[in-house]
């Protein structure tokens, strides 16, 4: 299938790379020169503009930073829904908020395109080794459409309804997963203040009613796990910033159904004090820094 990418970051960079390994012809489009090159390398097509990559593609994904960044790449001017042709499926899988989602299904609609947001989860680590899970947000049509493309980036690919509720599942996922990443980092850095060797606290927590992925898979504590970023100065993974991000994601559609989310807006407060305190740009688990003294975390 002839397919268009756009957006070839730390996440859509090893996608990208999975739908070549598969077979599909790719063009791909960003603004990152080195990032581009990479893709060409391993045998995609570079479009200078979205036009050009919308003028050649049987399918369009994108994966992009901010629901700033989506609309203008589906709305802009020069944007996809100016240029792709109709009955082209397209597959959003940016993490944004799900009226934005609703907004850009009903866009393309009106245009004769079917838009699903498909969001994932499983990190860098699942991207490049093809095993994400996709939420997908759409009609049951269009679910049954991409999946067979989606099951070349990941291993669980689920319907989750109509347009949006793809978005909903993973904000949803990523408040859970903050609240619980600081749970851990509290327990484990209370342990290590009182004394018990922190190898065996996990190893306890781990087979105990504690246990949960931000214990057992991705242990904020450094050297628990090794291939945890913890234990690589929280470099790589899922950065605090994007963490920040999703949780603002959350609480802010919260806010829209007057749902309460009293953790996750604490969740929230603690990634913006990280955040403020230059560690944005590492793994979330870093969050652990604000209950370490700073030459040990």
């Amino acid at each position: 299938m002839k397919i268009g990418f756009v957006g070839l970051g730390h996440m859509g960079g090893p996608m990208a790379h999975n739908l070549l390994k598969a077979g599909h012809a790719l063009t791909v489009y960003d603004l990152s020169q080195a990032a581009l090159k990479a893709a060409v390398d391993a045998g995609a097509t570079r479009a200078e503009t979205l036009k050009e990559l919308a003028a050649s593609s049987e399918l369009i994904v994108t994966m992009l930073p901010a629901a700033a960044h989506v609309r203008a790449v589906y709305l802009g001017a020069d944007g996809l829904l100016a240029h792709v042709a109709p009955g082209v499926a397209l597959i959003d899988s940016s993490t944004i908020d799900p009226e934005t989602v609703k907004q850009l299904a009903a866009a393309a609609s009106q245009q004769g395109n079917a838009l699903a947001d498909a969001p994932v989860s499983g990190g860098t680590g699942g991207a490049q080794a093809g095993t994400l899970t996709f939420m997908v947000g759409g009609t049951p049509a269009v679910f049954e459409q991409i999946k067979p493309v989606l099951a070349n980036m990941g291993k669980n690919i689920v319907h989750c309804g109509g347009s949006g509720t793809g978005q909903v599942a993973k904000i949803c996922n990523n408040l859970l997963l903050g609240i619980s990443m600081i749970g851990v980092a509290e327990a484990m850095s209370l342990g290590a203040a009182l004394g018990i060797d922190t190898q065996v606290l996990a190893g306890i927590i781990n087979t105990s009613t504690g246990r949960c992925w931000s214990s057992d898979t991705y242990n904020p504590y450094p050297g628990v796990s090794e291939t945890a970023p913890s234990s690589r100065g929280y470099t790589g993974g899922f950065g605090a910033d994007l963490m920040l991000k999703d949780l603002g994601l959350a609480t802010e559609a919260a806010k829209q159904v007057k749902q309460p989310v009293m953790l996750g807006a604490l969740a929230q407060q603690l990634y913006q004090l990280l955040s403020q305190q230059g560690s944005g740009g590492l793994d979330f688990s870093a969050v652990i820094g604000l209950y370490r003294k700073v030459e040990e975390a």
